[in-house]
């Protein structure tokens, strides 16, 4: 049984290599978009025809800031922006054909990349990738 000293030490090394993985995946992933641009990309094709509060709960930022990414990411036709049927004060933003493109090519350089890094584990280390994947999950999932 492990002491809550030693599970507070690997919580804090798996903190670390878990943000230092994000951080890379993000530097070989973006193309031209900043990484809160793909943040926002990824959180519109998640959510679908999202309002600007929605995406702002989402990203956890202000309103403004929100605005300010949509029209970033409209002016560079990966995004578009649709008046509400049932509110007319009521924004929606949806993703473009090409913004489409944009996320499912974000995504696959992320996993190109992870995957050139995975393929130069042992052949052990790489058996266990399975189960730490289905570990990572639970943690983050709702499990």
């Amino acid at each position: 049984m492990k002491k809550p000293s030693d599970t507070n030490e690997i919580a804090s090394e798996l903190r670390r290599s878990v943000t230092r993985l994000n951080r890379r995946l993000r530097q070989n992933s973006l193309g031209g978009v900043s990484p809160a641009q793909a943040s926002l990309l990824a959180s519109v094709d998640i959510l679908g025809n999202a309002t600007l509060g929605d995406l702002a709960a989402r990203e956890q930022v202000q309103p403004p800031t929100v605005t300010r990414l949509v029209t970033a990411l409209e002016e560079m036709g990966l995004v578009q922006r649709i008046t509400d049927e049932n509110d007319r004060r009521c924004q929606r933003v949806s993703l473009t054909p090409h913004g489409r493109r944009e996320v499912a090519q974000i995504r696959e350089r992320k996993t190109e990349y992870l995957a050139m890094r995975l393929a130069q584990l042992s052949d052990g280390d790489r058996h266990l990738l399975p189960k730490l994947a289905r570990l990572l999950e639970h943690l983050v999932g709702d499990a």
